[in-house]
């Protein structure tokens, strides 16, 4: 290990407790671009992730430039033992839930998940469609890091939270998509609601069902089970952005 090398280790080892992991080029662009307190950025090579972003995005080649550490491939596999496929990891602060701040989209909330890679759709999407939160039940943590490589970091672009609930939700009219409810594409969404998923298999707890000032259906074919749930929040996030003045353009 070289002096470099042994320096990104310290700084590396002083920033992990509590940070986020940033795993790979896409997920260290967003992560910039949508303002999060980046603490380190370490790559295998500096100019082919600058070549990169000069590819895919400029608005971040300088800052990757002026900052990114440059270790070898044993190394970052030293940090992340899974490696990175661009050769560009990161560490950044976890900023703080603001759920409750006033807002002009909806909230989705994932009952009790239990797919990482689904939640990181979810929060991907959610980004997209400029959504005001992501919040979940249960213990998997919405920032794990599998969860954050599948939002591609876009976790910063909006609020994503765990709450204790579904009793402990900001106010707004709460819309459960469960097989019983009216047909998604006869009602309109209001930017203030809050739109709940159930796991594929079980769906909604009882316990949401009541809290329910709506129940959604979404159109299925006959003897197909479900749907991913991924799909389902942005075929209903879409209804929303087609009656919504505030949906994005």
């Amino acid at each position: 290990m070289n002096p470099q090398e042994t320096q990104t280790l310290a700084l590396w080892r002083a920033a992990s407790p509590g940070a986020v992991l940033l795993d790979g080029f896409h997920a260290v662009k967003h992560a910039v671009r949508f303002g999060a307190e980046i603490e380190l950025v370490v790559t295998t090579d500096r100019a082919a992730v600058v070549a990169l972003a000069d590819e895919l995005a400029a608005d971040v080649g300088d800052y990757l430039e002026e900052t990114a550490h440059e270790v070898s491939e044993p190394f970052l596999r030293e940090l992340v033992p899974r490696g990175s496929p661009t050769g560009v990891v990161a560490l950044a602060g976890r900023p703080e839930p603001e759920p409750g701040r006033a807002r002009s989209a909806p909230i989705v909330l994932l009952e009790n998940p239990r797919n990482l890679g689904n939640v990181g759709a979810v929060v991907r999407l959610a980004a997209g469609f400029g959504v005001a939160a992501v919040l979940t039940t249960g213990d998997l943590d919405p920032w794990h890091p599998n969860v954050v490589r599948g939002s591609a970091g876009l976790h910063f672009a909006t609020t994503v939270a765990r709450v204790a609930s579904p009793h402990a939700l900001p106010a707004g009219p709460v819309f459960v998509l469960d097989p019983e409810g009216a047909d998604l594409r006869d009602i309109e969404i209001p930017d203030d609601a809050i739109l709940a998923f159930g796991t594929e298999r079980h769906g909604v707890s009882a316990a949401l069902r009541e809290r329910a000032d709506r129940l959604v259906a979404i159109p299925m074919r006959p003897k197909v089970s479900s749907y991913n749930l991924a799909t389902s929040v942005a075929m209903t996030l879409f209804r929303w952005s087609t009656t919504s003045a505030n949906a994005p353009t």
